[in-house]
């Protein structure tokens, strides 16, 4: 199917907040503009798009802005995102092609595409994690399976600092966040150390570990753990017994301190009476909420003064979470956010593509990766990237870690 000259482009931005966000709207926008097309920045992503009241038009500068040269230009380090986000998920409830046909099911769906039309709008660029990516595979979908709709380029720009999407090495923002939450876990070493105490700190990641390995190995934590770490059920007793086993050996070489850094999506393995139960109005599951690293530290410190009644340690839990959202951009995610907001208007202006998300590989070389590589055709959800065991990245965390007597390599 093929889309329109290139005039008008919508861009969004969905979810939480990323480090370089602004990195990544400035750099599309300005070719943009510098090529003659003008910009609609849909405030707060999809939220007022997805409703939809022929009466009641959205409003300039309260639902959306026409981005200006002024407006992109010089905010590629500005923290809070100028067109601000959302968690609006106008594809709840969409699991196949026929449910997008469905109109039950696809009209807030379709809601977004009346509105595409009453701006005429020529090309969407959604900024976004799995659910704004599976709304983007929804749009480009619909124009082939339903009536009457009028085509238009669209392209996704992957977003998460957690890291674990399928078709790009490293997402923008996540070196930053794990830089922050680095600079959290020496802090408080430093006060394990001066206070003869532990650290659990609980960070970021709802499925994966990528956060946790990244800001652990830069921190220098003694140990970390995420959900890749566990073979068949989770144990909350095994996991408490090995960090006291831990703590035992460090304090058996005068060091009664250390920091755990853990990974929040951890709390989705809890037993039943521990799991977290609250759910934000869209459904995922609040795992913050479980203080999964509380638990823990509680379970750990308790189990310490059993085993050692005359000498007991102060275990400390710590959360580390949306402080790491609206970090500073590190110079490497500015780079990398300015490759991926140039990749999304290369490939709808100059190449015609839609449908894929932009990537980029070896030296930041834009590439573009089709929606169907990414989704699975079934159920149209995305698939997550997890921390392979036998991987070089998971090695090298164990590698730096803290190893007990018995599992060091002796000099030969």
């Amino acid at each position: 199917m093929k889309s329109p000259p290139i005039k008008h482009v919508g861009i969004l931005f969905s979810g939480g907040p990323s480090p370089a966000a602004n990195t990544v709207i400035s750099a599309a926008v300005l070719n943009f503009l510098n090529s003659g097309v003008e910009v609609y920045g849909f405030i707060q992503g999809l939220i007022f798009l997805q409703e939809y009241d022929e009466t009641k038009p959205l409003i300039q500068n309260q639902h959306y802005r026409i981005l200006t040269m002024g407006d992109v230009s010089g905010i590629r380090n500005r923290r809070s995102i100028i067109i601000k986000t959302s968690r609006a998920n106008p594809g709840k409830g969409i699991s196949s092609i026929h449910d997008l046909t469905d109109p039950n099911k696809n009209v807030r769906l379709l809601n977004v595409y009346k509105w595409i039309k009453y701006f005429n709008i020529d090309g969407l660029i959604t900024i976004g994690g799995d659910d704004t990516l599976k709304t983007a595979n929804y749009l480009y979908l619909m124009q082939y399976h339903v009536p009457d709709i009028r085509p238009i380029s669209i392209i996704h720009i992957p977003k998460t600092i957690d890291n674990d999407y399928y078709g790009i090495d490293w997402t923008f923002g996540y070196t930053s966040a794990a830089n922050f939450a680095a600079s959290e876990i020496r802090n408080l070493r430093a006060d394990a150390v001066s206070s003869n105490s532990w650290f659990i700190l609980e960070i970021m990641g709802r499925k994966t570990g990528w956060l946790t390995y990244a800001a652990g190995i830069a921190g220098e934590a003694t140990r970390m753990v995420s959900g890749e770490d566990i073979k068949g059920t989770f144990s909350l007793d095994k996991i408490t017994q090995d960090l006291v086993l831990l703590m035992e050996a460090r304090a058996s070489e005068g060091k009664k301190y250390g920091v755990v850094c853990i990974s929040e999506g951890l709390a989705d393995l809890l037993p039943d009476e521990l799991r977290p139960k609250k759910v934000d109005k869209h459904g995922n599951v609040v795992l913050g909420d479980a203080e999964v690293g509380k638990i823990i530290a509680k379970q750990v410190e308790r189990l310490y003064k059993q085993r050692n009644r005359e000498d007991p340690l102060k275990v400390r839990a710590k959360q580390i979470g949306y402080e790491t959202r609206c970090a500073e951009p590190a110079a490497f995610d500015v780079m990398l956010g300015s490759q991926l907001g140039v990749g999304a208007f290369r490939g709808m202006f100059e190449k015609g593509l839609s449908g894929v998300m932009v990537s980029v590989k070896d030296q930041l070389e834009i590439k573009y990766v089709p929606f169907h590589e990414l989704i699975d055709p079934q159920t149209l959800k995305t698939n997550i990237r997890y921390i392979h065991r036998d991987s070089d990245f998971y090695k090298l965390a164990r590698s730096l870690e803290y190893q007990l007597p018995e599992h060091r390599i002796p000099h030969v």
